[in-house]
């Protein structure tokens, strides 16, 4: 599937004073976001990341049961992303339509294909997530060509949908929608997320379940109704899937399990990797999710913990152990000098850009200062500016930020030029439209002292001020880079480009 703007834009600053956030291991943390912020797109920048929906351009189709299509398209910025196109009957309401994508769009964790935006204009209806760059879980456990999925691979799927689902189930979105091997895809690094699409509510042309009925939850057979133990059934499926290698319908399955024959359930192409009582706690867990009665399942938190004591290569990255190459996300093209200087992790030349480009981006702010200008107040709220101005280019980052959160000096104390760039904090919080070049240039002296994380609240809080600021995605990308997080950086930069790109072309969306 597929990706846009920024994953951080409601975060709010620091208090003042406050220690430094813990540094989180990225491969380890749970509400790490990829994907940028959801938006509504216009259908012309679709049709021009999809080349006019260009048939070679299909990545699936869903068929007549829920006539849908999902392309493959680029933007402007170089960012791949994955469109699903529904039929014109889908969605008649285009008001629900942008509702039900936004709730959904909240989402963001690392184990979910994040929707990142949505298209509502005439019949159009279109849903855009980030781009999965290697294939589903069908096609690596159906379909492969080199070599079957390993043991210890499908561990690994089990207990990262497992996470995605507990954080689906965690913020209220405990329905998803068909849960199957389609729904599923891997990463650039190879670990397995499930898809976002899944989450969005039932459209008019489409079934719940568009699989086999043999596959789908009892209750939906005689109600027609999904229920958050329905997904537990079908996660039941995906562990016979993981299991098998093949397609075993469920009732099959647990006649196999009742009479004691597990090896017939097991994938022959696994023998020798697995121990015997990893895969009879599997297939436990399996026979416990597929129970008729829905009270009689397990829960999400139930999934995570059954499986997660299974996994015995936690360290071994997903594309090693898939076997394929770790897919390099390309830099945009289109990089601005700031731009490049962020990538080359180069923070003498950001020094050097943030000063040349001064205050000219902060849109409005000036015009409102010199209204205010016959005040007592607000003039000293300048003069701490142009000193603070004086500090930054002095290169005195370590003392400034020291000051940032300390006291305002009293009359008879001697304003050194580490208190004049604390007094640009004060200016942040005398003005009426914070400004982004402030929380800019305190991100880059934070950088200076190696505290990356600090640096990153502060280049967020700077897109939160100009939420379509390049300069803001740009020290964001530096400080990802810095704190290790190189995927996320790459996104960043994309996103700065992007949003480069349409301000030079006039558009402000």
């Amino acid at each position: 599937m597929g990706c846009l703007q920024s994953k951080t834009s409601n975060v709010q600053s620091p208090d003042e004073g406050s220690p430094p956030a813990e540094k989180q291991d990225p491969r380890e943390s749970e509400e790490q976001d990829r994907a940028p912020a959801f938006r509504e797109f216009s259908l012309a920048e679709l049709r021009s990341a999809t080349k006019g929906f260009s048939s070679e351009l299909i990545v699936s189709e869903s068929g007549e049961k829920a006539p849908n299509v999902v392309y493959r398209g680029k933007l402007d910025g170089g960012r791949l992303i994955a469109i699903k196109r529904f039929s014109r009957q889908s969605w008649p309401d285009a008001q629900q339509f942008v509702v039900e994508a936004a709730g959904v769009g909240k989402l963001r964790h690392r184990r979910l294909v994040n929707l990142i935006g949505c298209c509502a204009e005439g019949d159009e209806r279109l849903l855009v997530a980030e781009f999965m760059p290697n294939d589903t879980l069908s096609k690596h456990l159906f379909h492969w060509d080199k070599q079957p999925l390993r043991w210890e691979m499908r561990v690994r799927v089990a207990y990262f949908i497992a996470q995605a689902l507990d954080h689906c189930n965690i913020e209220n979105r405990k329905i998803y929608h068909d849960l199957n091997a389609y729904r599923i895809l891997f990463d650039e690094n190879g670990d397995p997320c499930l898809s976002s699409f899944g989450l969005m509510k039932n459209s008019r042309d489409g079934r719940s379940y568009s699989t086999n009925l043999a596959y789908t939850p009892p209750e939906f057979l005689r109600t027609g109704r999904v229920i958050p133990e329905s997904v537990i059934y079908s996660y039941g499926t995906i562990l016979l899937d993981l299991l098998s290698g093949k397609h075993i319908p469920p009732s099959h399955a647990l006649d196999l399990i009742r009479g004691k024959n597990i090896l017939l359930l097991m994938d022959s192409s696994l023998e020798g990797q697995y121990a015997n009582e990893d895969a009879a706690k599997l297939v436990e867990l399996a026979s416990k999710c597929l129970q008729f009665e829905a009270k009689d399942r397990p829960n999400c938190k139930f999934l995570v913990s059954a499986v997660e004591p299974l996994q015995t290569q936690k360290e071994v990255a997903s594309y090693v152990l898939m076997n394929i190459s770790k897919v390099t996300v390309a830099l945009p093209t289109m990089l601005s000098p700031l731009g490049k200087a962020c990538a080359k992790l180069d923070l003498a030349a950001v020094h050097d850009i943030l000063l040349k480009i001064g205050y000219k981006d902060d849109e409005g702010a000036e015009n409102e200062l010199s209204f205010q200008e016959w005040t007592q107040q607000v003039q000293e709220m300048l003069n701490t500016k142009r000193y603070g101005d004086i500090a930054f280019k002095d290169k005195d980052f370590k003392n400034a930020i020291e000051y940032y959160s300390k006291r305002k000096p009293s009359q008879n104390e001697h304003i050194s030029r580490t208190y004049i760039f604390h007094a640009t904090l004060q200016l942040v919080v005398m003005m009426s439209v914070p400004s982004a070049t402030v929380f800019a240039r305190r991100a880059l002296s934070y950088l200076m002292i190696g505290q990356p994380e600090l640096a990153l609240r502060d280049a967020m809080q700077a897109q939160v001020c100009m939420p379509e600021w390049p300069t803001a995605f740009y020290l964001q990308a530096l400080a990802l880079s810095k704190l290790g997080m190189e995927t996320d950086a790459q996104d960043m930069l994309n996103d700065g480009a992007s949003f480069e790109a349409n301000k030079q072309s006039g558009w402000r969306g």
